[in-house]
């Protein structure tokens, strides 16, 4: 993820994330009813007010243009029998693929370093400003080397290498095979954006089989610049250079966060490991999405947040139906650099809820449908071992949903439904016919989201002297002009210590 600069406004900060009190103890059975009433509290007012606070009613910069869906409204039979009717109509004389996307992670220690290497050289993650833009690369080659060694150290504990390609691939077969017996004879890639297969990969397989019309799926249930955005851009500029695939029609499914069998697949999980604690109902829910700096939602009009927070708002409605009225909490992990990242911060959310007494904690990884990293070492690791510390007793952790039957089987009908606007985006037929996939064409996506993007603003206005994060700033805008002064020199020259340890290549 990147690092772009950005300060946090009091008032984002004041209402970065939902929560319901959890039932503590110590209190008496008609104050327990009472607060387990209170819903979406912001967090830091903790147990002290009971205004219902609605998710789900913010302005969506990406999905504004195109058809949103309605969570109320979710999967009728009829929509989904005259979509499978359409599809086949188009199956009669097209080959039909579906294009999964992903992140990619490194199979073995040897990848760790080039993985990274691909991940930093991304201007979706880390955005330099235009003068300094030629050095992407050797910026990346520099973080990359520097943060190997740990990075190793995490793939080193889950086995040497991540389980994301595996996994992947797994939910590719499951998805082809549902497809089929919804009687859409498709293909599926995988196209990774920063490790094999690439994207660029998957294309050139594309290429090779002759599909004519392309559902474009990427596997992250929320839209983000950072992920979904970040792949689509790739996907634009190749799309563009080949006139192949400028004449085969498409559509992409930007977000599916709101389908009903990814809503009631998560629940499902949810009620599933609720039921191993001792006492179920005192056990607060802690949904952890990988987090993104604060100015991609403020500045950018990157609509994860609001969609972040929409989609725990629909799990808990769908657990509510299950009379499930457990506590809950949205956080945000993964921050990297100095920069202000959306709030709260998962660690600090988990010591804030031992000091206030939390004994039983589950964990929710909410933005990842397939285990990796951050799930498997952050979360099971780091996060657990520190909620032990802060005095929670009792610790769960909800599995991602890989090829989970009815997550694919939902993915599955979010590609038949999509298939009789392949190539022919016609607005009224999507308003009238169904609302359950937003949909659109790499292009009209990103048009959308670009006609929102504005540059993103310097994190503070004035110098501040002492410990402050103005200071802070400054200092890292100081060594962050140094460490470039240092990779024009060495670039340039060919002489220095980046070649003289062999981090940088000789001339």
């Amino acid at each position: 993820m990147t690092a772009s600069p950005s300060s946090c406004s009091s008032s984002s900060c004041s209402s970065y994330s939902t929560f319901r009190p959890p039932l503590l103890p110590q209190l008496s059975n008609d104050s327990q009813r009472s607060i387990v009433h209170c819903s979406r509290l912001p967090f830091e007012a903790f147990a002290t007010t009971s205004s219902k606070r609605l998710l789900g009613k913010h302005s969506l910069p990406l999905r504004a243009a195109l058809v949103t869906s309605n969570p109320s409204n979710i999967s009728s039979s009829s929509v989904i029998s005259d979509a499978i009717s359409s599809a086949s109509v188009i199956t009669d004389d097209a080959k039909i693929g579906v294009l999964l996307l992903n992140l990619g992670g490194p199979e073995t220690l040897d990848d760790v370093q080039p993985f990274l290497f691909n991940l930093f050289a991304d201007p979706d993650i880390i955005r330099l400003p235009p003068l300094f833009q030629f050095l992407q690369k050797p910026l990346a080659q520099f973080i990359s080397v520097a943060r190997a060694p740990k990075s190793k150290e995490g793939y080193a504990s889950i086995g040497g290498g991540s389980p994301l390609r595996h996994i992947t691939d797994a939910q590719a077969e499951e998805l082809r095979k549902s497809l089929w017996e919804k009687n859409v004879p498709a293909r599926v890639y995988v196209g990774m954006r920063y490790w094999h297969p690439f994207t660029e990969e998957a294309i050139e397989q594309i290429k090779r089989d002759g599909i004519t019309k392309l559902v474009v799926l990427p596997l992250y249930p929320q839209f983000s610049i950072s992920t979904s955005g970040s792949s689509l851009r790739l996907l634009e500029r190749i799309f563009r250079e080949d006139e192949y695939l400028v004449n085969m029609q498409h559509t992409v499914i930007p977000s599916w966060y709101q389908r009903e069998g990814y809503i009631k697949a998560m629940a499902n999980l949810i009620q599933s490991e609720l039921g191993k604690f001792g006492s179920p109902s005192q056990v607060v829910i802690f949904f952890s999405a990988h987090g993104v700096p604060l100015a991609y939602v403020e500045e950018a009009g990157d609509p994860y947040k609001a969609e972040m927070e929409e989609c725990v708002d629909l799990i808990m409605e769908e657990l509510d139906k299950r009379k499930i009225t457990n506590a809950y909490t949205l956080a945000y992990q993964s921050r990297v650099g100095p920069v202000e990242w959306l709030k709260p911060y998962t660690e600090e959310a988990i010591t804030e809820l031992g000091k206030k007494g939390v004994e039983n904690l589950l964990a929710v990884p909410i933005s990842f449908v397939s285990e990796h990293i951050e799930t498997l070492e952050e979360i099971d690791v780091e996060y657990k071992e520190l909620a032990l510390k802060s005095g929670i007793k009792n610790w769960g952790r909800v599995p991602a949903l890989g090829t989970e039957p009815m997550f694919i089987s939902d993915l599955a009908d979010a590609v038949v439904e999509s298939l009789p606007y392949v190539g022919a985006m016609a607005v009224s037929n999507l308003e009238a016919r169904q609302s359950l996939v937003p949909l659109g064409s790499v292009e009209e996506l990103l048009a959308t989201y670009d006609s929102q993007r504005r540059e993103l603003p310097a994190p503070v206005t004035m110098w501040e002297w002492g410990w402050t994060k103005s200071a802070e700033t400054w200092n890292g805008r100081a060594a962050m002009l140094a460490v470039l002064a240092l990779l024009v020199l060495e670039v340039t020259t060919g002489k220095g210590f980046l070649h003289q340890w062999g981090i940088l290549p000789s001339l």
